[in-house]
């Protein structure tokens, strides 16, 4: 790049630097009148930057900042590769997707065989289970840290169970202890849906890193944001092959977008029914998808990525001065943080006991006037929704703590963008609710 473009760079900017840094600037909190939002963004004048540093390479696509975002992101999690894909959803496809291929031989899933998750859930850690043709297996979930009863894992595996896929519920990771204990004795693949968790850890070690393969979402109601998109975390070389052919249209090249003949012999295979020498660039192993990520993304998530260990560590803090707030409140059944985890908690749960005479849909209106957003615990129970009632599926157990989160559970937000002044009115306002001090019960 000439003297004169990279100056003209450096003004454009520094003028998206001084735009960012008033229209980002903090603005006061008024209870009552100020919105406290369940989730969202954190973006300052460095994000906005990358954005537009990168689209002025006017590479639109997945480029060289993809490639550092992929790899600063697999280092940081602590596992072999990272494939940036364009949602979280997308991520779980793919990751499920992948080992379905015919090249992972005797352990390839087939269509029939089954998958571990759990009922109370969000739709895209099934959608690819039913969608590859295989039969979900679904346990119950512990009030508290609406992770799966460990009971009800062990007795789910069966002589057709191929898979555990589960996510680490609002950042709350499993029991990675039993569930590595049964992939290990009854060889099931792991897909760790940690779209809610980047940032947790599981004995000092982050979620992530302990599938076979994994994901995470940057929606920006996550720890980072990139918009849209997400990724898959991957071990094993063959595996991450699979994942990036599923996200790449199928193909079998592995060529990074831009380049050519990686393999160097390019013109020399002969795969399928095709003639010898077809280019291999245009030789398809899958019946896969085009879900890739862009560069513009890939810039705002390293941006965003440098500032991650400050977002889980305000996460934690607005958790536990929330958590001190509630405490002792009668009839409030208070989240719980899994043994031997450290959660970057992506939600504050509770479940309201049976014996508190609180309407959770009326709750919930109560605070939405306030200003104060909530939300469900996903799905709920995800057997009792109008997609999932007729579906094949093995049940263990009458699912009735899922019923329970369905009619009883909901979340407030512990993202970093509240204040101590915010998450005060939060609490405050569910409290003189729940104990009849406002008059609205």
């Amino acid at each position: 790049m000439n003297d004169d473009l990279t100056a003209r760079r450096e003004s454009i900017l520094e003028s998206v630097r001084q735009f960012a840094d008033v229209s980002l600037a903090a603005r006061e909190f008024v209870p009552g009148e100020s919105t406290v939002p369940v989730s969202g963004k954190v973006l300052d004048a460095d994000d906005m930057v990358a954005l537009v540093d990168s689209s002025l390479d006017g590479w639109l696509t997945a480029g060289r900042w993809t490639t550092e975002f992929q790899d600063t992101l697999a280092d940081y999690v602590g596992t072999r590769a990272a494939s940036f894909v364009n949602s979280g959803s997308s991520a779980n496809l793919v990751a499920l997707s992948a080992l379905t291929s015919p090249k992972l031989g005797k352990r390839q899933l087939k269509p029939g065989d089954e998958v571990i998750t759990v009922a109370a859930g969000f739709p895209t850690t099934l959608n690819p289970i039913i969608q590859n043709g295989l039969m979900p297996v679904f346990v119950d979930v512990e009030l508290g840290t609406y992770d799966a009863i460990g009971d009800q894992l062990r007795e789910a595996v069966g002589p057709k169970t191929k898979a555990i896929m589960m996510a680490h519920t609002l950042g709350n990771p499993f029991d990675l202890d039993l569930v590595q204990e049964l992939c290990k004795e009854h060889k099931l693949w792991l897909v760790e849906d940690s779209c809610d968790a980047l940032g947790s850890t599981y004995r000092g070690q982050r979620t992530g890193s302990f599938g076979d393969t994994a994901t995470v979402s940057f929606y920006p109601a996550h720890h980072i944001t990139t918009g849209e998109g997400g990724v898959v975390f991957s071990k094993h070389p063959l595996v991450t092959r699979q994942v990036e052919s599923f996200r790449d249209w199928g193909r079998d090249c592995y060529c990074e977008t831009g380049q050519d003949d990686t393999c160097g012999k390019r013109f020399q295979w002969q795969l399928g029914d095709l003639p010898l020498g077809y280019d291999h660039k245009y030789t398809y192993s899958h019946i896969g998808y085009n879900l890739k990520g862009t560069d513009m993304q890939a810039a705002l998530g390293l941006s965003q990525l440098r500032k991650l260990d400050f977002f889980v560590k305000r996460r934690k803090e607005n958790f536990a001065y929330l958590y001190e707030r509630l405490q002792g409140v009668e009839g409030l059944i208070l989240p719980v943080a899994t043994p031997n985890s450290d959660p970057a908690w992506f939600g504050f749960p509770i479940t309201l006991a049976d014996d508190l005479a609180v309407d959770r849909e009326e709750l919930m209106r109560h605070m939405e006037t306030k200003k104060i957003g909530t939300r469900l615990i996903f799905a709920g129970n995800l057997l009792r929704q109008p997609a999932y009632r007729n579906i094949e599926r093995r049940v263990v157990g009458d699912l009735r703590n899922s019923d329970t989160v369905m009619n009883r559970s909901f979340w407030l937000g512990v993202y970093p963008g509240l204040t101590e002044s915010m998450i005060d009115y939060m609490a405050d306002t569910l409290i003189n609710y729940v104990t009849g001090k406002d008059g609205a019960r």
